[in-house]
């Protein structure tokens, strides 16, 4: 008598599957810990803020009559807003001030009031670039015998460099594409060490590229600092005596410490591009004129030597793992000179908590933007992408207004639904990581960091959108690019809206 097998029951194993996919899925949304990491204590410091509201407000409607009037009418008034920069340029350049000096407050309200003025006639603008060039070459003159890490050093600077920039772009955005220059020239400071060309401009081995990315972490990354800035990344150029080929050495969040080719780097969204390279004078370089590539060399060959992974930590005193600026400084400091002779200063509770979540660890370090304040360093060449300029201004509004809400106790949140897809993302990266290969979550970064990071960009995604067409409903009812303090205005507006 033959037996019978049992009825084959496929959905037996696909029960069985199914609760045990669901007790993985339960597993692994168990949190770490039941608390959270504790934020480490932030440097002594005061966030920089204008309070100038009312400035502001006068300098709209100084460009709104400007506008109504038309140019010929205000060419007076240019000429006069011209005269009186140049009268205290002449002082600064002469004398070269203490930091905090009466002058520079001066140099700063005219140079605010000719801004005003010239955003309402576009041939003015090279008249006004020719001033702001001066302005940022006399000041790095003059601060040279400054304690730059000072309060007083820091805001003279900040006030200075970064507002000469705002200023600018505040009246490039009202002006048509065509009479707006992609690249601003600044000092062609001698060098000795190999060259090679950048977008028209030559560069040499051992210059520092600052850029500023395109994403939401970058704008983060830009304006979380007690002296809110315009960059987001650092970058070393080494061009090979022998072939003259330019390569970028440069850290990168996915990939650690990576060598790039000019193209590459240039293809990763760029919103602008700054060139700065040591003074020939500098005791160090006079001395050795080849030290800004030797410094670069090191950067080269480190990064071929071993992997170097990414510093979410932010440590700039131990290289094991680099952050992007820790590659520069590493390099010159193989060499003997310490650039970021101001350090970068995170002291606001609430962004110390947002970036505490995304793993970092120390708020006295080296931030991209502060490396622009170092009379070390003179500006080369600054390139702005007329097209992405507004949305570099959008993101930075966007940012602020994001940054009020984490000084007002508002966490970092993510998607806890999530948390086993990210943490499965993590073990496939690390297995990718160990092949050199790259994975869905960055190499040193965790699970719970990267949830972090998706929601904070989707969220900044949607409050940019909400304020692109706020600012296109101000610009269509007004008739010109809302300034910038106006974006603040309206990206509150976003964010209260939901």
């Amino acid at each position: 008598m033959r037996t019978r097998r049992p009825a084959h029951r496929p959905w037996r194993t696909l029960v069985a599957a199914a609760a045990a996919m669901l007790l993985l899925y339960l597993a692994l949304l168990i949190p770490v810990s039941g608390v959270p990491p504790a934020v480490p204590a932030g440097p002594a410091g005061r966030p920089f803020a204008w309070n100038q509201d009312a400035v502001w407000s006068a300098l709209e409607g100084e460009f709104r009559q400007a506008r109504e009037a038309g140019c010929p009418a205000v060419a007076p008034r240019i000429d006069a807003a011209l005269r009186a920069l140049d009268g205290h340029l002449a002082v600064v350049e002469a004398a070269s001030p203490p930091a905090g000096a009466p002058v520079f407050a001066d140099l700063e309200a005219d140079l605010f009031a000719a801004g005003a003025l010239v955003a309402a006639c576009p041939d003015r603008l090279p008249a006004l670039l020719e001033r702001t060039g001066r302005i940022r070459v006399a000041l790095k003159r003059a601060s040279r015998w400054w304690d730059v890490d000072s309060a007083v050093a820091r805001r003279t600077l900040y006030r200075l460099l970064y507002g000469s920039r705002a200023a600018v772009e505040e009246v490039m955005l009202q002006l048509p594409a065509s009479s707006v220059p992609a690249l601003v020239r600044g000092t062609d400071e001698p060098s000795a060490t190999p060259a090679a060309t950048l977008l028209g401009v030559t560069v040499h081995s051992g210059d520092v590229l600052v850029s500023r990315g395109g994403a939401p972490t970058s704008a983060l990354i830009a304006r979380g600092n007690d002296y809110p800035g315009n960059f987001s990344h650092v970058a070393l150029l080494h061009v090979d005596p022998a072939t003259g080929t330019p390569l970028v050495v440069e850290a990168h969040i996915e990939r650690g410490v990576v060598v790039s080719t000019l193209d590459a780097y240039l293809a990763d969204t760029k919103l602008r591009v700054m060139v700065l390279r040591p003074r020939a004078d500098l005791p160090a370089v006079a001395a050795d004129p080849d030290l800004p590539h030797r410094a670069a060399s090191w950067a080269l060959e480190e990064a071929g030597r071993r992997h170097v992974p990414y510093d979410f930590a932010m440590d700039a005193g131990d290289h094991t793992a680099m952050f992007c600026s820790e590659v520069v400084s590493a390099a010159y400091e193989s060499v003997g000179v310490r650039l970021w002779m101001g350090m970068s200063r995170i002291s606001s509770p609430g962004l110390r908590s947002w970036l505490a979540a995304f793993g970092v660890r120390h708020f006295l370090t080296e931030e991209p933007s502060d490396l622009e304040y170092d009379p070390q360093l003179e500006e080369v060449a600054e390139w702005r992408d007329p097209a992405t300029l507004y949305r570099d201004h959008l993101d930075n509004a966007v940012t602020e207004v994001m940054l009020e809400d984490a000084e007002a106790g508002a966490r970092l949140r993510y998607d806890l639904a999530l948390l086993p897809v990210a943490r499965l993302g993590k073990a496939a990266s690390a297995a990718l990581n160990l092949a050199g290969l790259e994975g869905p979550v960055p190499e040193g970064m965790g699970a719970l960091a990267a949830l972090r990071n998706r929601a904070f960009s989707r969220r900044h995604a949607a409050l940019a959108a909400r304020l692109a067409g706020l600012a296109r409903e101000s610009r269509d009812r007004r008739g010109y690019t809302p300034p910038y303090w106006e974006l603040l205005r309206l990206a509150r507006t976003a964010r209260d809206a939901g």
